[in-house]
């Protein structure tokens, strides 16, 4: 049963209850009295009602809109200053702790507790999807035989604001016993962590958002800012490439845009592709394509090399305009000269942004000599255009 807000176990029998349950119950037990109202249970005897912790104080009043955009606003402001600042005291350390990184003959363990945990687990997912082979480590279960993944040609990256984490304390010590270097991300390279460790990356001290200050905020964005420019700046060290990355990356609308333009493009007989000499009637009423139609015709000169393209949308234009006389003549006098083309091994995102900046529907495929072999249509790739251009 319950008294205040404590809850007892009791039967019937039980010969120490002395209060009166506050529903009945015969022989079997009971959660008696139970209600969401602290005000309805009655305190145990000699011990008075204790309040709920997650229950907010009555007498708080809420925060109007005004106050809550201020209160957001310094908490961002306050955080993005303090990353600011970071970068403006980054040293040489900086570079010992990259050095370290690109010449791990091994793989980066990352490790952390509480929420510089969390930043050590994307910290991981980052260096791994950048290049540099790495994977998280929890401090707790190293302890009880995960620091058996550790080895004399791997990397550890400890992350402590305080630098004095228990957990991580205890395991430092074995990893380097078991001959692996050690990078930390700390607030001072006095800690005992910063002690311990090969290189310090030493944040300062950062004082946490909001109105208490207690909670790790502005400390876990500036660990996860200079996690980022680690991984990043490897990432460069070692030459990574987009392809690579694209290797990692199949999945998604970010592995679509890393995909080749000649994975997407539309060719061989889903093209119209015609001769710039010949006149504008000449060119539809001839023009035969199966499969999907796209929305250009790409203009050839004698050698085969594209020389202009005319659109739907121009042919449309033409006509709205009265210039049905144009139709009857050469096509080159109309088409647009020199339109903004891609290569077939470009990334499909190169292709995007070129749709997006120039706001064009349509950007050709040549190859080395100039020669039109596929076409990138805006249907094709509407899912992966900037919201600005779909509207």
């Amino acid at each position: 049963m319950i008294y205040g807000n404590k809850l007892r176990l009791t039967s019937s029998g039980d010969s120490k209850h002395t209060p009166a349950p506050l529903t009945g119950s015969t022989g079997h037990w009971s959660c008696a009295g139970l209600s969401s109202d602290p005000a309805s249970t009655n305190p145990e005897p000699g011990m008075s009602a204790q309040p709920q912790p997650w229950r907010s104080d009555a007498s708080v009043q809420p925060l109007s809109p005004f106050e809550q955009l201020r209160e957001a606003r310094d908490i961002l402001q306050q955080e993005g200053q303090a990353v600011l600042d970071l970068g403006r005291r980054l040293d040489a350390t900086f570079c010992a702790a990259v050095d370290c990184v690109v010449n791990c003959q091994g793989t980066v363990i990352v490790t952390g507790m509480g929420k510089a945990g969390h930043i050590g687990r994307k910290l991981a997912a980052t260096l791994s999807s950048t290049g540099t082979r790495a994977q998280w480590l929890h401090p707790a279960e190293a302890v009880h035989g995960d620091l058996g993944a550790v080895s004399a040609d791997d990397l550890l990256l400890a992350l402590s604001h305080s630098g004095e984490t228990e957990e991580l304390l205890r395991i430092v010590p074995l990893a380097r016993h078991l001959g692996a270097r050690v990078v930390s991300i700390t607030a001072k390279a006095t800690s005992s962590l910063g002690r311990l460790s090969d290189v310090v990356l030493a944040m300062g001290h950062c004082h946490e958002a909001g109105q208490l200050g207690l909670a790790p905020t502005t400390s876990t964005t500036v660990m996860l800012a200079l996690g980022d420019a680690l991984a990043l700046v490897v990432s460069r060290s070692k030459g990574f490439t987009r392809q690579q990355f694209a290797l990692f990356h199949p999945a998604g609308a970010l592995g679509q845009k890393l995909r080749c333009v000649g994975e997407i493009m539309r060719q061989g007989d889903q093209l119209r592709i015609a001769a710039s000499s010949a006149t504008v009637r000449e060119v539809f009423v001839n023009m035969r394509s199966t499969g999907r139609r796209t929305g250009a015709v790409m203009l050839v000169d004698e050698e085969g090399r594209l020389s202009g393209l005319f659109t739907d949308s121009d042919l449309v234009k033409l006509l709205e305009s009265r210039r049905d006389d144009r139709i009857d003549g050469p096509i080159s006098e109309v088409m647009t000269r020199s339109p903004r083309t891609t290569w077939p091994e470009a990334p499909l995102g190169d292709a995007i942004d070129l749709l997006s900046e120039f706001r064009i529907s349509e950007v050709p495929v040549i190859d080395r000599e100039g020669r039109p072999i596929g076409l990138i249509d805006i249907t094709d790739v509407i899912g992966l255009m900037p919201e600005e251009k779909v509207e």
